[in-house]
């Protein structure tokens, strides 16, 4: 790896997709499928092709994050994940201190893969609980038990990773505020770096859907679903996460995201920050001098075909389009937004284009600013879709 950037030099954070799991969980609308293992050396030939390509087009950037998600990156063979790696370094100027995680699922982990991980320069990896409660991972279609995760755990440890995020999933059907104390007691008695806690999502398309749509429309018309818990359940879930991590010296840094001091998640800071970065792989998105673009998403034509002429037309986004973004995705962090920030990337005064929603939203209580920051209040962020609903400009 290349020794650390000055603070001049353009950074670039690179996602790399791995499509294939072992089984599609019953509420993932993600681009994932399982397929034979065969394929998989397919795809990292193709990846690998991808990233020699992508890279010429890309100097003048250094990278400080790396980020390997899906799917379930843990389902490759370790010196798989190695093999990309290698040719990321060979191709890119990943700075020396980055940061580089894999997406893992318990029970796909191995200590041949962990160390081969190590080897590769991996130093973060993210486990997909989803509950400590077998009941409820079994009634979302996941493939592990609780005491897989303690066993991916426990390996993980034992390979050396100091850096571990637990991703926890709440509002889940059947589940009570008890439930979710539970899984939330149980992770934290592990002491992981970063823990992820979202609010369950059904999204159309999946399983969960067909099965609980109804229950989701009754839900946002605040009356009581059958299924799912009601809106106040939920925001008292989230009220509970807060409290209680911050109990063990987690601080909420992001509206889903908690972290011990000096673990924050880099790459996820960098997306709402708006730092560009590189999509590789089926179907990932890219944002890169003002333009987003996704690689296509058709698997047979990735595997068979030149990866990088197979990506949809790029977006060129608008002056108001980046302002937006910059707003909604900032204000998802409890730092909030800069306002000389602001006049630097657009320049014009933040109140030129949003007085209206600041003033609205400060009169509510769901707004402050101080010392040249605006961000959203407790009230706000438990409020956040409507809050952030405001600095759209279209």
């Amino acid at each position: 790896m290349k020794q650390m950037a000055s603070l001049t030099e353009r950074e670039l954070g690179l996602y790399v997709h791995i499509p294939f799991c072992v089984r599609k969980c019953d509420y993932c609308d993600f681009l994932s499928m399982p397929v034979e293992e065969a394929l998989y050396r397919r795809y990292v030939n193709q990846l690998k092709q991808e990233i020699k390509k992508k890279a010429e087009r890309c100097g003048g950037y250094q990278v400080p994050t790396v980020f390997f998600g899906g799917g379930t990156p843990s389902v490759l063979p370790g010196g798989q994940i190695e093999e990309i790696m290698d040719s990321l370094q060979q191709n890119f100027d990943i700075r020396q201190d980055a940061e580089i995680t894999v997406e893992c699922n318990p029970g796909t982990l191995t200590q041949i893969k962990l160390a081969s991980y190590k080897r590769a320069g991996v130093n973060r990896l993210s486990l997909g609980l989803q509950s400590a409660k077998n009941e409820e991972l079994k009634r979302l279609g996941r493939i592990h038990c609780f005491e897989e995760f303690l066993a991916s755990l426990d390996l993980a440890r034992k390979a050396g990773f100091d850096n571990v995020n637990v991703d926890l999933m709440s509002a889940l059907p059947g589940q009570t505020l008890q439930d979710w104390r539970y899984t939330l007691k149980k992770v934290l008695a592990v002491k992981p770096e970063h823990i992820s806690a979202y609010s369950l999502i059904i999204e159309e398309g999946t399983p969960f859907y067909d099965k609980y749509r109804e229950d989701e429309l009754r839900r946002q018309k605040g009356e009581t679903p059958q299924y799912l818990p009601d809106e106040e359940t939920e925001r008292q879930m989230y009220a509970m996460t807060t409290e209680l991590l911050a109990e063990k010296g987690y601080y909420r840094y992001e509206i889903s995201n908690y972290a011990l001091p000096g673990k924050a998640c880099r790459h996820n800071m960098g997306y709402w920050r708006l730092t560009p970065y590189l999509g590789l792989g089926l179907g990932s998105s890219s944002l890169l001098e003002s333009a987003r673009f996704c690689n296509a998403s058709n698997l047979e034509q990735y595997l068979w075909g030149d990866p990088c002429s197979l990506k949809e037309s790029p977006e060129l986004l608008q002056k108001s389009r980046q302002m937006e973004e910059f707003m909604f995705l900032g204000l998802r962090m409890t730092e909030g937004i800069s306002r000389n920030r602001f006049q630097e990337l657009f320049g014009i005064e933040l109140e030129c284009i949003y007085k209206d929603a600041l003033d609205k939203l400060r009169r509510q209580g769901l707004l402050q600013q101080r010392e040249g920051r605006v961000f959203l209040t407790e009230e706000g962020i438990s409020v956040s879709n409507y809050a952030l609903s405001e600095f759209l400009l279209e």
